[in-house]
């Protein structure tokens, strides 16, 4: 069976740097940092009183008013990035086959906000016995977006969600790249969303002692590949792609901003939490997705890490690209662009395929953000190109975007130019 080629035609953003997909990728390529200290509540108690929160963000401007009140607020941002990556991709959609368009997003934690708020009123009230909103389970349920942007648009393809904590999103896209490449479907809204920036989302990872403590510097918090990094800052928003079968978006005349050509995964089967320190899984699922692409490590021009500013991550994610690109690793560029939107969870892997995207349409790599001088881990290879703290323009023929979970998830995709 021959396989379908797979491209980008359309993409939508709501993030801690921008509104818009453009502006957070203007905002990526300005080097700005979206931490700020926390307003969505009260975090004077906790360790980490900062986070990379969406701001500005009005659900009306998107849905409506009676709608959006039966939303979680991660709902409310992937139908808002959703609509915005059909609007860009100008797809006709009372012309297309509805039963050939799908919709399948990655959501790490899902309407962790609305289960918050129920069993705590519900705490507070047991005297009245069990009283919860009619829109409880519909609004905490983690694949409701995914059925929400289908009901949106009358799309009757796949629809479903992936959860593979900080590695959904990358798996969702990588499964709407198997279904547009295997006909099963001729274009697929595909990405993550994610909105965990409440009490015990902070709470909980402060407990596991992964969130930066830099209270009294957030902007510069996020510190990946530096010596004095101290944990990873909460994120949240959405990020979607158009993915479409080439021969459906040529027909259409559709803008095609890249091609996605393989997509790996793997295991580190290793630790609940905790990468392996030699990057075993990470080395794996990069591996895995270059012999999906039919690539060379010598095809890839840019990676955009996972990167999340963790003691132990980082250098095992760097071990990984030395042990499967080679002497090559030190002509790649490589950044972190959660040193500037944080880290989304289940929505990284989609905000940062986007910058993959882009890099490769427009030739300029994002940077990493907050490498303070002589700021110098002993364990890292500063002779690798880290786009510290300044966006680089280079031809960008491929880029792969790498994602890993709790749990030993790693996901990875490969986007390049296209061409005839």
């Amino acid at each position: 069976m021959e396989l379908k080629r797979v491209v980008v035609t359309g993409i939508g953003a709501v993030s801690p740097i921008g509104l818009t997909a453009e502006e957070t990728w203007q905002n990526a390529l300005a080097g700005v940092s979206g931490a700020a200290p926390i307003t969505k509540f009260d975090a004077s108690l906790f360790k980490t009183q900062f986070a990379c929160e969406v701001k500005g963000f009005n659900a009306n401007d998107y849905i409506d008013r009676k709608e959006a009140r039966k939303m979680d607020l991660y709902c409310q941002y992937a139908l808002a990035a959703a609509k915005m990556a059909v609007e860009n991709s100008k797809m006709d959609v009372e012309s297309v086959n509805k039963n050939r368009i799908g919709v399948v997003l990655g959501v790490g934690i899902g309407g962790m906000k609305t289960f918050q708020d129920e069993i705590v009123y519900y705490g507070q009230n047991l005297e009245q016995g069990p009283k919860f909103n009619p829109f409880f389970v519909p609004k905490m349920i983690a694949d409701i977006a995914a059925g929400q942007i289908s009901i949106q648009y009358g799309f009757h393809g796949p629809n479903y969600i992936t959860s593979s904590a900080c590695a959904s999103s990358t798996n969702a896209i990588a499964d709407a790249f198997n279904l547009i490449r295997l006909g099963k479907a001729d274009a697929i809204v595909t990405g993550g969303s994610e909105a965990a920036i409440i009490e015990c989302g902070v709470g909980g990872f402060n407990a596991m002692h992964a969130l930066s403590t830099r209270n009294d510097d957030p902007e510069h918090a996020s510190r990946p590949f530096s010596a004095s990094r101290d944990g990873f800052i909460m994120g949240e928003g959405s990020a979607m792609l158009i993915l479409e079968e080439l021969e459906h978006a040529k027909a259409r005349g559709a803008h095609i901003y890249a091609e996605m050509v393989g997509a790996g995964m793997s295991a580190d089967a290793h630790h609940i939490t905790a990468s392996h320190p030699e990057g075993l899984g990470a080395k794996l699922v990069m591996e895995n997705a270059l012999e999906d692409a039919g690539m060379k490590p010598e095809d890839i021009d840019y990676i955009n890490v996972h990167g999340t500013s963790t003691p132990v991550g980082d250098i095992s994610e760097v071990k990984a690209i030395q042990a499967v690109f080679g002497d090559y690793a030190y002509k790649l560029n490589i950044s972190s662009t959660k040193s500037m939107t944080g880290h989304l969870l289940g929505a990284a892997g989609a905000i940062e395929a986007m910058f993959c995207v882009l890099s490769v349409e427009q030739d300029i790599v994002p940077p990493t953000i907050n490498h303070p001088e002589g700021d110098e881990d002993p364990e890292i290879d500063y002779q690798l190109n880290f786009t510290f703290d300044k966006a680089q323009k280079r031809t960008v023929r491929a880029a792969l975007s790498n994602t890993f979970g709790f749990g030993g998830h790693n996901a990875c995709a490969i986007f390049k130019k296209y061409s005839e």
